[in-house]
């Protein structure tokens, strides 16, 4: 799991195609620091396994490698990365740390593109405040977005100011667009989405529209029929 806060932008060193599928080495210092072979670090959104050897990750070189299957490939935007490209990175959160974005399985549900960019207002020194980007949104997964809710794009968490149908925008602080592959990013170039889990969650539960069978509970009557709810004998109250 992650929480959707970057920990710092990598670069691609290199990919090797491997059949249908691709080795990738990203450079990102901070994240190798206590790398391990086996280790998740989400890249652009997407968790991916360090295959370093422990003699490898022990050089030093601030590098690690990944692999990156075919289905990968196709239901992200890590396709679309070349050497040189910089990347989002983050580390496997740990048990018991600070959640500052929300959970992040770091499986892409979908890719979206950028359609605009508005800046914000600016403060007394003419730096930009914040900026409004406008992302397209497949319907595939647009009943899971709400107003103010949670949503990953490439990784960062963020919180959606508009949903609609088709396309839903965010307002970036000048701290994630410095820091992220946000701040970059062109109009047109796709990003990685994943939604909230909570929400296909809760889809999933109610499909049944039943509740299981919960044992040794005693019989309540039909919500349908208020007058078989037991009172307690105060006028308009009952248990």
């Amino acid at each position: 799991m992650f929480t959707g806060i970057i920990e710092e932008l990598g670069e691609v060193v290199s990919i090797q195609e491997i059949g249908e599928s691709s080795r990738i080495r990203l450079r990102g210092p901070v994240v190798c620091t206590d790398a391990r072979h086996g280790d998740s670090i989400a890249v652009n959104g997407v968790c991916l396994t360090v295959v370093d050897s422990p003699v490898e990750l022990a050089a030093g070189t601030g590098e690690f490698s990944a692999d990156v299957m075919a289905e990968t490939l196709h239901r992200s935007s890590l396709g679309e990365l070349a050497p040189g490209s910089r990347v989002n990175l983050e580390r496997a959160m740990a048990l018991g740390a600070r959640l500052g974005g929300h959970l992040v399985q770091g499986h892409v549900d979908a890719t979206g593109r950028l359609l605009s960019r508005e800046p914000g207002e600016r403060d007394a020194a003419g730096e930009l405040r914040w900026e409004v980007l406008r992302f397209s949104l497949p319907d595939t997964i647009s009943r899971y977005l709400v107003e103010k809710g949670s949503i990953t794009v490439d990784g960062v968490s963020l919180t959606v100011v508009e949903a609609a149908k088709d396309s839903f925008t965010v307002s970036l602080i000048p701290a994630t667009l410095a820091l992220t592959t946000l701040g970059a990013k062109a109009v047109g170039e796709s990003v990685n989405l994943e939604v909230d889990v909570l929400a296909k969650y809760v889809e999933r539960l109610l499909e049944s529209r039943t509740l299981p069978n919960l044992p040794n509970l005693p019989n309540v009557p039909a919500l349908s029929d208020p007058s078989a709810l037991p009172v307690d004998g105060t006028q308009g109250e009952s248990k």
